[in-house]
């Protein structure tokens, strides 16, 4: 028999030893996966007596953290603006600084009106859904070249009721929305160079590598998708991407090249320049 302390004590310790970064954390949210219930009640009932079968799966999720797999693949959700989203290994797991790209679109629709947008490269549909869940009026577009990404994404619509106001569409960027008109236009690229690939943490390299692979740079995706927006955003429209370290500034000459204007650049918490964002008023050359 083994009390819900004793058992995190253990599990700790297997996670230190496979040299796994927030070892109480991903411990605790584990068991709370396996006991169905809040991290806070692992410390209100410390010392409640765990059964056989809850041991065995709670030490079966451990033995496969331990082998670098992400918690939100072990679990199959992750937590996004507030939101409980489904995920599955097939598609990338979002990440918390991704929310600053996300509070920026809430934002100028909240500011600025507009009635719809385009979220390249949608994944489980995080940034869309969340979008939606916060301003009312609006609908969106979601593309993504994955099949299997566009079904996770769908699922987690239906599940936040917001799939009336979404259409999804599988394709490459802006082809499968030709001729549409859209007010803003938002996207979490691929941007990691081709070469860094090899030297990423073991549980990102879990991830679809064509969800991470911004080409030799790291920059390929915001050339083509600056280059082909002004076609699809409205006059005024917003560009907002998130981006890589010491990225910033070469996107802000793509940005400049391609004559978008009102360009801004926004921190995470940790100082790193994480979202850019820009303008295109149609009736300047």
């Amino acid at each position: 028999m083994k009390t819900i302390f004793e058992i995190l004590k253990t599990a700790v310790k297997k996670l230190e030893s496979a040299e796994i970064e927030n070892t109480r954390l991903d411990s605790e949210v584990l068991l709370a996966y396996v006991l169905n219930c809040r991290r806070l009640k692992l410390y209100t009932d410390s010392e409640k007596i765990l059964t056989d079968e809850e041991i065995s799966r709670f030490e079966n999720l451990i033995e496969r953290r331990a082998e670098k797999i992400p918690v939100a693949y072990l679990i199959g959700t992750k937590e996004f603006m507030g939101f409980n989203f489904v995920v599955t290994p097939d598609v990338l797991i979002p990440r918390p600084d991704t929310e600053i790209l996300t509070q920026c679109a809430i934002e100028f629709f909240q500011n600025n009106g507009g009635k719809n947008f385009l979220d390249i490269g949608t994944g489980i549909g995080a940034i869309c859904i969340s979008i939606l869940k916060f301003c009312k009026n609006i609908s969106a577009c979601a593309v993504d070249i994955s099949k299997k990404s566009l079904k996770v994404a769908k699922f987690n619509a239906g599940k936040f009721g917001v799939d009336d106001r979404v259409k999804f569409f599988c394709g490459n960027l802006f082809e499968p929305v030709e001729g549409k008109i859209f007010d803003a236009v938002i996207s979490n690229p691929p941007y990691i160079p081709t070469n860094d690939l090899e030297n990423l943490q073991d549980e990102v390299k879990r991830e679809p590598k064509t969800a991470l692979d911004g080409g030799a740079d790291g920059l390929d995706f915001y050339r083509k998708i600056i280059h082909d927006a002004p076609k699809f955003l409205s006059d005024g429209g917003l560009l907002a991407f998130e981006i890589g370290i010491n990225q910033a500034e070469e996107v802000k000459k793509i940005f400049e090249e391609n004559n978008f204007c009102n360009i801004e650049i926004l921190k995470d918490l940790a100082g790193i320049e994480r979202v850019i964002f820009a303008r295109r008023f149609l009736n300047e050359n």
